[in-house]
């Protein structure tokens, strides 16, 4: 999942930064020509937090800034009138639980035809698979139950796919909100619960 962070995220932010600073790759851009970036980080994901790998951008951690937290965030919005905002995540994530995947198929017919197309791409993963740049072992699915997206039973959980689950390691603290709702403690903007790599084998739905 560090991947899709760099791939999918970091890298076309730094192209368009450097468009938008006027100096396309691989045009050199003069040490005194930067964006201050401001990124979206709660204090209670703190670890996320990092400064940008090149001079021309420098970030920014409001958020962390004034102390504020993922719930200070959402008591916030609803002062707004904003209670229902979404959390954000990438439209292919593999932390998505079933009511994100149904709300994509349901609301967004052209998403869910690209993410069921992203989906089968993924399956057999490439030479740059992985740190090591070794072809990916087994498959790879964006749902839990190891099925492709447009077959995998995002209107409920079924019971082969839950007893499956009870027998992974941890699994003690994953309960039926988690399968409908998702990862609560998923991805960020800027960075991917992926990187934490103890549970990426499983949360991605790979199978031997």
């Amino acid at each position: 999942m560090q991947r899709s962070t760099g791939e999918y995220k970091i890298k076309p932010i730094k192209k368009r930064v450097r468009e938008l600073l006027g100096y396309p790759y691989p045009a050199r851009i003069p040490k005194d020509v930067f964006v201050e970036q401001w990124v979206g980080i709660s204090r209670d994901e703190f670890h996320r937090a990092k400064d940008a790998d090149v001079k021309y951008m420098r970030n920014r951690h409001p958020l962390i800034d004034m102390g504020w937290s993922r719930s200070d965030c959402i008591r916030y919005l609803a002062a707004l009138g904003l209670a229902d905002t979404p959390k954000s995540s990438c439209l292919g994530c593999p932390f998505h639980g079933n009511a994100q995947w149904r709300h994509i198929r349901n609301t967004s017919p052209a998403e869910w035809a690209d993410v069921v197309a992203f989906d089968a791409a993924i399956r057999k993963g490439n030479a740059r698979a992985n740190a090591t740049g070794n072809r990916l072992l087994g498959e790879a699915f964006l749902h839990r139950s190891r099925l492709p997206l447009d077959q995998a039973p995002i209107d409920h959980v079924t019971a082969a796919e839950w007893a499956a689950l009870q027998q992974q390691p941890g699994a003690s603290g994953v309960d039926a909100e988690e399968l409908e709702q998702g990862v609560e403690n998923g991805c960020s903007p800027w960075a991917c619960r992926g990187a934490e790599t103890e549970d990426v084998q499983s949360d991605f739905g790979l199978a031997a």
